[in-house]
């Protein structure tokens, strides 16, 4: 996938992933079975949270320094405002994750 760089740590109970975000990655909405903490180390992304065209649909601005906490199977997206640095834990851990199983957007 272009304009990220990544990689994981699995173990029996929790995976991280240290993730490069390069300016204007887009990820389109997708959801998995995961519970996920995205910690933005540095930058800047735009998130989509919940079903698109929802009432529960919202926006958020997560920069340097916050943490988003992602339930399991709530629909997200990610745009990479500029070049950014994340840790995602996941938990359970699994082979693949959203980045793994949706196509890139052009958003």
């Amino acid at each position: 996938m272009p304009l990220i760089d990544r990689r994981r740590v699995i173990g029996e109970h929790l995976m991280v992933s240290e993730v490069r975000l390069h300016k204007g990655f887009c990820l389109a909405s997708h959801h998995h079975a995961n519970e996920q903490f995205v910690i933005v180390v540095s930058g800047r992304c735009r998130f989509g949270i919940g079903a698109e065209g929802t009432q529960d649909h919202r926006v958020l601005i997560v920069e340097s320094g916050q943490v988003l906490v992602l339930p399991p199977n709530v629909p997200h997206s990610c745009v990479a405002l500029e070049e950014t640095q994340i840790l995602d834990l996941f938990s359970p851990p699994s082979a693949g994750t959203g980045v793994d199983s949706a196509v890139p957007s052009n958003s």
